[in-house]
């Protein structure tokens, strides 16, 4: 029936309000109503003793029986049992030790039979205020009966006369207050429930709405669409969950647009050397490549088919990171000396460019906890790198460093650095910051991206300082190795 959280909220809500009230007016009712009752028998139970003690009084003082002096003062007495009876709006009769009515009040005149049943008052005569069904009322009626149980002395013969009668007040067992608390119970439930249903359609529509929006993004997403963004309401969850949301959006369509990128520059990176090897191979076998000139070209395919298995082993590598199943084996190993062992490979280069080097550790040993093959990878691509870009007579520096249990690598160079705008996208795949290949004509642009992937898949970090034309640095951390001392 409710197929969406916003009805489901509202029916929730409505149920819970009504059931709460329903509640909530048993428990008023109830004790209303028991209050109100004991209230009425406490009125009937004081007004059947006044009855009492004014007959008694004029029993004791005139030696004469019950019924003597209702036929006596019959007027004075109904009289009387009127007032009380409207007090009470009850019925008041007054009978015989047998039953008989020998008195009653004027609204009990064509209700009341001439007596009640004797064994009845028999049995209430026995003692005071009993209440119990008469069987003479249509409807159920509280009943009071008080016993004329002290008689005149001086008289022989009511000396031995037990009971000579009692008092009934009979009252119908209905509240007013009833109606008037059902009538103002309705309309306050109405009351209620509008204004609930107003408050909670505001709020499940403030609620539901962020949902639906991104419900209609998602499927945007599906659909290949990835700039739809949900608006941000407020500070609450609802609006956390909107901000995660775009955020997630904002990761899928650059996540989409380095997709594209990737696929353009693989495709790029594949065909340039592919087109160049078909060349040069069908020149070579039709003959428009002179032999004298064949190893020269032969030369340049090799190269190509080297600079194609690079690229082939650096996507196998970002595959296997990606995915996990490149596992890293943890051992300690002296992070200085294998600085200085790729600084010692790449001696020729650096001659080549006449950079003047440096070389920093704090300490002579500095042992570090990872995969010594994997950090030997990205220790050369930054090495690599800083040579590559380096000016002619430029610098090139390697500091180790070590604090708060962390070792800080450091590789910076001189030369044409990276423009501020490009710092964010130096670590994303195929980027060159040399678009031209001017200083890069062998590079891939996977090398730092492999570098930042070993050194996050390590629990480390890695980033990189530059100013335009004058300097570049780049910087990882490594655990040191707590066991070494």
């Amino acid at each position: 029936m409710c197929k969406n959280i916003f009805s489901k909220y509202i029916l929730t809500f409505m149920v819970v309000v009504l059931i709460s009230f329903l509640i909530l007016s048993v428990v008023i009712v109830s004790l209303v109503g028991e209050y109100t009752s004991d209230m009425k028998i406490n009125l009937m139970e004081n007004t059947a003793q006044s009855i009492y003690s004014s007959l008694n009084g004029v029993m004791s003082m005139s030696k004469m029986p019950l019924e003597s002096i209702v036929e006596i003062d019959n007027g004075y007495i109904v009289d009387s049992l009127n007032r009380n009876a409207v007090n009470n709006d009850a019925v008041i009769f007054i009978t015989d030790q047998h039953g008989n009515i020998i008195v009653s009040s004027d609204n009990g005149k064509g209700i009341l039979p001439e007596a009640v049943d004797s064994s009845l008052v028999e049995g209430y005569l026995s003692g005071d205020y009993l209440y119990s069904d008469l069987g003479i009322f249509k409807y159920q009626h509280i009943n009071v009966i008080k016993p004329m149980n002290v008689f005149p002395t001086g008289r022989e013969d009511y000396n031995a006369v037990g009971n000579s009668g009692a008092i009934f007040i009979c009252s119908e067992n209905t509240n007013p207050i009833f109606e008037k608390l059902g009538s103002s119970a309705i309309m306050t439930i109405i009351w209620i429930f509008a204004i609930s249903l107003v408050s909670i359609y505001f709020v499940s529509e403030r609620i539901s709405r962020p949902l639906k929006e991104m419900s209609y993004a998602a499927k945007s997403f599906a659909q290949g669409k990835f700039n739809v963004r949900v608006p941000v309401r407020g500070d609450d969850e609802v609006a956390e969950l909107a901000t995660a949301f775009n955020n997630m959006a904002g990761s899928l369509e650059k996540l989409e647009e380095n997709r594209s990128a990737f696929l353009s520059n693989v495709s790029h990176d594949l065909r340039t050397p592919m087109t160049t090897i078909s060349g040069f191979i069908d020149g070579i076998l039709t003959g428009a490549i002179p032999k004298d000139k064949e190893d020269y070209y032969l030369e340049i395919v090799s190269t190509e088919i080297k600079r194609l298995a690079r690229l082939v082993n650096s996507l196998l590598d970002i595959t296997r990171l990606e995915s996990g199943e490149r596992k890293f084996n943890m051992v300690s190993f002296d992070v200085c000396e294998l600085a200085r062992q790729i600084l010692i490979s790449c001696e020729s280069r650096i001659e080549a460019k006449a950079l003047e080097v440096s070389f920093e550790c704090d300490n002579d040993n500095m042992n570090v906890l990872a995969d010594s093959d994997a950090i030997h990878q990205v220790m050369y691509n930054l090495i690599d790198n800083g040579i590559k870009f380096s000016n002619d007579g430029g610098e090139l520096s390697v500091r180790v460093r070590e604090k708060d249990k962390k070792v800080f690598v450091t590789v910076r160079n001189t030369g044409k650095g990276i423009a501020p705008s490009e710092l964010p996208n130096v670590f994303d795949r195929f980027y060159k910051s040399d678009r031209s290949r001017g200083l890069d004509k062998t590079g891939l642009g996977l090398g730092l991206f492999i570098s930042k992937t070993i050194i996050d898949q390590h629990g480390e970090e890695m980033w990189v300082k530059s100013e335009e034309n004058v300097w570049c640095e780049f910087t990882f951390t490594l655990p040191t190795d707590r066991k070494t001392k």
